[in-house]
């Protein structure tokens, strides 16, 4: 692949974040929150996908990704380890909100993840940007 097709796939990747996070608070407004949660987690997980464009990797997996992420960005030192926290916080919130029957999370952890996850699309997007 092309450094052009690469670029092209990212910044898709990173729309498609985008996109995520802004129903991530359109679902807040709206009370949703389990789907608000959600969509918090995919705007981090499509990030993840922008930057591993580059790199010619995706998988079907979310672990995959998760792994791939960590090991080429975070464990080298390119992205700061607090991202790392995020994406675990916001995964086990996702699962357990799509899995559990009896989950709840209030507004005040769904404000807290999509703090986070407008944090982690802010530092992906730097990234991006300046390479």
């Amino acid at each position: 692949m092309q450094d052009r097709e690469k670029r092209a796939l990212s910044d898709t990747r990173l729309e498609h974040a985008e996109e995520c996070l802004s129903a991530a608070k359109s679902l807040l407004a709206s009370e949703n929150y389990k789907s608000a949660a959600n969509r918090s987690y995919y705007a981090i997980f499509h990030a993840m996908r922008a930057v591993l464009a580059f790199d010619e990797i995706d998988m079907k997996h979310h672990s995959g990704i998760i792994s791939e992420f960590r090991r080429l960005y975070i464990k080298t030192g390119i992205f700061e380890t607090k991202l790392s926290e995020i994406i675990s916080l916001l995964f086990d919130i996702r699962t357990e909100s799509d899995y559990d029957d009896f989950f709840v999370i209030s507004k005040e952890e769904v404000v807290e993840q999509i703090e986070n996850a407008a944090y982690f699309l802010t530092v992906i997007r730097n990234h991006l940007h300046n390479r």
